[in-house]
């Protein structure tokens, strides 16, 4: 009997090696489209500002060894989660929004969702352990030393990041588990993974209450906690005898939660209009809200948490002054020389 003679066998390989579905093409806000090239102006201004404002306050934390105390060491581990989120998305979305490149593979959808939401659970986890940091800083002066340490910044850093991988890799799995068959065109500037799971058509049940689990169990848990702190902050801030005092550390604590607020409030929103709000929420909000979350907390970050602090802002002033001196230094001889010309 011959063999290799038998049509099935070439059709049954290749229905086994299948690489999975085709690329997508992503839309960018629907309803919205003649406004792309608007809507890309701010969103280019606060990924640009994002990119600056996170880079020096990291450069800052890395290279000054004067800040080295915990409180500092968290702000670079949110900078740069900030830089990750912002990067991991918004230059695909500026593709989208100038009509560049709206195509995406399934590999490469995966993989920013899955840098995406790791990146954001790893820095909620992040706003978390600032928000225990100032708590012990303000209510438990005196533990403050023992309790947060270099070694527990460096726990902390890898925590999240397990955190994050940990609750995503299923996420991913379920998935890859999906069949697609045929719908490329994903209303949205980038990958999310309720959005691609729109895309099959299987059952997406267990992607809508997974993602419903992970999420009362990461960023909500997160945001009860970090209120809880901040509550037991202002409740010691208001017992301080110092009307100064207390006004500058409500003023902190302000700036604090409206940064915390603009963080979470669109994320929990867009997780869970996808899975619940699909038909009441219009798109185009649901959409605009979704790259809210990604670019506006990473451009108000190193403002809030950096500049407004004051060591950081005297060595950021430092810095400045030295750049300016080295400049006038290297371009004064240099007009001089034209001057004699």
């Amino acid at each position: 009997m011959e063999m290799g003679t038998d049509p099935v066998l070439p059709t049954l390989n290749q229905t086994v090696l299948l690489p999975g579905p085709g690329p997508f093409v992503l839309l960018g806000v629907p309803g919205l489209e003649a406004l792309h090239a608007w809507l890309s102006v701010p969103v280019c201004l606060l990924y640009m500002a994002a990119v600056a404002g996170n880079g020096l306050l990291l450069g800052l934390v890395a290279a000054d060894r004067t800040l080295r105390a915990p409180m500092y060491q968290l702000l670079g581990l949110l900078a740069a989660a900030d830089l990750v989120l912002a990067t991991s998305t918004v230059p695909k979305a500026l593709a989208v929004l100038w009509g560049l490149s709206g195509e995406i593979s399934f590999a490469a959808c995966l993989t920013q969702l899955f840098v995406t939401h790791v990146t954001f659970i790893a820095e909620s986890s992040v706003l978390l352990a600032m928000a225990v940091d100032r708590y012990v800083a303000i209510c438990q002066p005196l533990r403050y030393g023992a309790l947060l340490t270099q070694r527990v910044v460096g726990i902390v850093a890898a925590a999240a990041v397990t955190r994050g991988t940990c609750v995503m890799v299923p996420s991913v799995a379920l998935l890859q588990r999906l069949p697609y068959c045929g719908q490329r065109e994903l209303p949205h500037t980038y990958c999310e993974h309720m959005g691609v799971a729109r895309l099959a058509c299987g059952d997406t049940r267990p992607n809508i209450w997974y993602g419903l689990a992970t999420t009362l169990l990461s960023p909500a848990l997160d945001v009860g906690l970090i209120a809880a702190s901040y509550a037991l902050i202002l409740r010691a801030v208001c017992r301080l005898p110092s009307h100064g005092a207390r006004c500058k550390a409500l003023g902190t604590c302000g700036a604090h939660a409206s940064v915390i607020t603009l963080f979470y409030t669109p994320a929990l929103f867009s997780f869970l209009a996808h899975r619940f709000g699909r038909h009441t929420v219009p798109r185009h909000i649901h959409i605009l809200l979704a790259n809210l979350y990604v670019v506006v907390p990473p451009a108000l970050n190193p403002v809030v948490y950096g500049v407004r602090t004051q060591q950081i802002a005297q060595r950021l002033r430092h810095l400045l002054r030295l750049c300016w001196a080295r400049a006038v230094r290297d371009v004064g001889p240099e007009m001089a020389s034209h001057g004699r010309d």
